[in-house]
């Protein structure tokens, strides 16, 4: 029995998210489907993360226990000519049997692109928020800043969530912008539901004026989700990397 760590890439449009689901079509499953055309049996695949529907992954790691004896080089390659276009393989490796692909993951980075236009971009329909009033990078970038530190994110956390703690770590948060493309950048040690989509609500809130700047600590205080922005549309999202 070998515990393998198989790491992907995805184009989220066409998918319910990464987990499996009644009567919709996943990232999971599809991912799934695959590998068992490859190694002969239905083994369960633990992922990473959750993501939304709509969500892309730059960088996307689960991890699967499987008696089959196909050499990882010959899985990726089986995996890149069984995976519809918008999933592929990028690397897969045997690691310790323990290994969980979540709960031991360091660190995860997302990041969300806004098309800063009043012009479509026709490239970036699925992959970028177009938003068509000015942003002023530099005092977003002074405003995501404030959201770095260990603190309890409830402000941050769509209803429905189950977890038993909303306490998380942000290591660092940034706004850049090349050309018309302005992108948000959050590594923390976990995320909650929508959390980064509601960061990115929160800083557009900012940017009209709906949320007086410097507030964000007050927000995160508050543990009022009412207080912080909307959330944003998931076609801006993308899981950028995994640290473990």
């Amino acid at each position: 029995m070998r515990n393998l760590l198989i790491t992907i890439q995805f184009d989220g449009t066409a998918y319910h998210g990464w987990q499996v689901q009644e009567n919709a079509v996943t990232v999971q499953q599809t991912l799934q489907d695959a590998l068992e055309k490859i190694c002969g049996s239905r083994d369960n695949i633990v992922g990473c993360s959750r993501t939304d529907s709509g969500v892309h992954a730059n960088m996307y790691c689960c991890n699967m226990r499987t008696e089959a004896k196909t050499e990882c080089s010959k899985i990726v390659s089986a995996l890149n000519a069984l995976l519809p276009d918008d999933i592929a393989a990028l690397d897969c490796k045997k690691v310790d049997y323990d290994f969980h692909s979540r709960y031991d993951c360091k660190s995860k980075e997302y990041v969300y692109q806004i098309w800063n236009s009043a012009n479509k971009n026709p490239f970036l329909q699925k992959y970028a928020l177009q938003y068509k009033y000015p942003l002023d990078e530099k005092m977003l970038d002074a405003q995501a800043k404030q959201y770095i530190g260990t603190y309890d994110y409830k402000a941050f956390c769509s209803a429905g969530s189950s977890v038993e703690s909303t306490v998380r770590t942000v290591k660092n948060a940034c706004v850049e912008r090349n050309g018309d493309l302005v992108t948000f950048r959050v590594e923390a040690d976990g995320f909650l539901y929508n959390m980064v989509r509601i960061m990115v609500g929160t800083l557009l809130d900012i940017s009209s004026g709906k949320i007086e700047k410097d507030t964000i600590p007050e927000i995160i205080a508050s543990c009022d989700r009412n207080r912080a922005g909307i959330t944003a549309k998931p076609h801006g999202l993308f899981l950028n990397k995994i640290n473990y």
